[in-house]
């Protein structure tokens, strides 16, 4: 019943002789490969924005996060076309996809936090002296009171 289980290994063994993990390693190893040979032929600004996704049948398919250099890559498309072509690599190369998918997080706008003037806190205040439902009343000082704070 007392069953250990097997030790540790490192994790570049298992990299090399776990099955699964050796197929995924080697397929990471080959688009690091095809990364470099693209952002060779690839201007330096737009390399940031490019990443290779795959490459199968004759098609590369490449990710970018910016929509501009998206356009502007489709637009050199055909000379990228010629220039991967004559890589080793790439030599059965048909066409170039792009597909945009910006990262997330970036280009969300910050959050924006309502202001309200000091006549609206007077006009929460006055519309709570009205009110007799008590926790109706206190929610609309409680919002008088945080339009004072946040002015201040």
């Amino acid at each position: 019943m007392n069953r250990r289980p097997p030790p540790a290994r490192q994790p570049a063994t298992l990299l090399r002789e776990a099955r699964p993990l050796k197929a995924l390693f080697g397929e990471a190893q080959r688009l690091d490969r095809l990364q470099r040979l693209v952002e060779a032929q690839l201007q330096a600004a737009v390399r940031e924005y490019c990443r290779v996704a795959s490459w199968r049948e004759g098609i590369l398919l490449l990710i970018v996060t910016d929509g501009h250099w998206a356009t502007r890559l489709r637009y050199q498309q055909n000379r990228l076309l010629r220039q991967l072509r004559t890589c080793e690599e790439f030599a059965t190369l048909a066409k170039i996809q792009f597909r945009v998918q910006p990262t997330s997080g970036t280009n969300r706008a910050p959050d924006r936090i309502p202001r309200r003037s000091d006549a609206a806190a007077q006009s929460l205040e006055e519309a709570a002296e009205g009110i007799d439902d008590p926790k109706l009343r206190q929610a609309l000082q409680r919002l008088a009171r945080h339009t004072r704070l946040s002015t201040d």
